[in-house]
């Protein structure tokens, strides 16, 4: 309930006003601040902030995995990044396509249910005009694809259910597969309209063109695995599962990498005098006999001990045994 004023406190607030030492508007940005937010109980949030949060780390990895592929199919620079991830009602995300619009409706099995995957206009036909040699530039106006643009915008739609598949993976698995295409909103009708839905966008840039992608996922779909949409469950199973090419290729990366491998055969102490007189033919002893082992470093770290020897007419050093934790403390 707002507060009642005194008669002399409502004077007090008139005069100050007339004299200048208050605006209007600062009573006014007041008002606003203490506004209260209405909390619509019929409609509570379905999705926790740390659900939509895990939502955007596994779209996070699903644009990565799609700048890569369509940077490589269109051969030129595309950048697509998760823009927001929000929760809103199936209704208020089918009223905010345009119409037309390149539509597809995704089978999520096995979890009961599907979603859609939305590309704006400005970037669908961008992509079409890339792959049929033009410049990826969209300067029509708003218009209805035709048949071939279907069919070739539905090849990339099938990639990008094969690229929530492998994005997914972490948290459960998604058998995506594309069940049609349609490019008007109002006749796609997955669930009520008051439905809670997921609603992740993407900002994508392919050259000069600029737009959208849109991928809404009810909640009805997803609640069998809700619990799962922890960056802890996350996390955890990303560490584990590291693919078999993955391993192969850092593998052969590091194989290839080069190491430095030092042996010491020795060394003495002397006195700052003797340093300041050294010369041409001096001999300085050494603290190890010619048959006592040499120490191997790898990268400044005692690994091995070795024998100094000579082979094909160079110095070398042959390992003999590797050395223990014990004895890399010990010197």
């Amino acid at each position: 309930m707002s507060e009642i004023l005194s008669q002399n406190e409502i004077d007090a607030l008139l005069s100050a006003l007339s004299k200048g030492e208050i605006r209007a508007e600062e009573i006014k940005n007041k008002e606003t601040d203490n506004k209260i937010k209405v909390y619509d109980f019929k409609r509570p949030n379905k999705f926790s902030k740390e659900q939509l949060h895990t939502l955007s780390i596994i779209h996070e990895n699903f644009a990565r995995l799609l700048t890569t592929y369509l940077s490589a199919q269109l051969r030129t620079l595309v950048q697509v990044n998760v823009y927001y991830v929000e929760q809103m009602t199936y209704t208020e995300f089918i009223s905010s396509i345009p119409n037309p619009s390149l539509i597809s409706v995704v089978d999520f099995s096995p979890l009961k249910g599907a979603a859609i995957i939305e590309i704006n206009p400005s970037v669908a036909f961008a992509i079409i005009d890339r792959l049929l040699g033009g410049t990826g530039e969209f300067r029509e106006k708003l218009r209805e694809p035709t048949e071939i643009e279907n069919g070739i915008i539905e090849k990339i739609f099938f990639k990008m259910t094969s690229i929530l598949h492998e994005a997914w993976k972490d948290i459960t698995e998604i058998n995506a597969s594309m069940e049609k295409l349609e490019t008007n909103s109002q006749f796609i009708q997955l669930v009520s309209p008051n439905e809670a839905v997921a609603l992740i966008t993407f900002n994508v840039k392919i050259g000069k063109s600029e737009g959208m992608i849109n991928i809404c996922i009810p909640h009805i779909v997803i609640e069998p695995i809700i619990s799962k949409l922890s960056t802890r469950i996350w996390l955890s199973n990303a560490k584990k599962e590291v693919s078999e090419k993955t391993v192969h290729f850092l593998r052969n990366k590091i194989s290839r990498m080069k190491v430095e491998v030092k042996a010491v055969i020795g060394s003495a102490q002397i006195t700052v005098n003797d340093f300041i007189n050294l010369k041409l033919g001096d001999v300085i002893p050494l603290d190890k006999n010619i048959r006592s082992e040499t120490d191997i470093f790898i990268h400044n770290n005692l690994k091995f001990k070795g024998i100094v020897g000579i082979h094909h007419n160079k110095m070398a050093v042959k390992i003999t045994r590797s050395v223990a934790e014990e004895e890399k403390h010990n010197g």
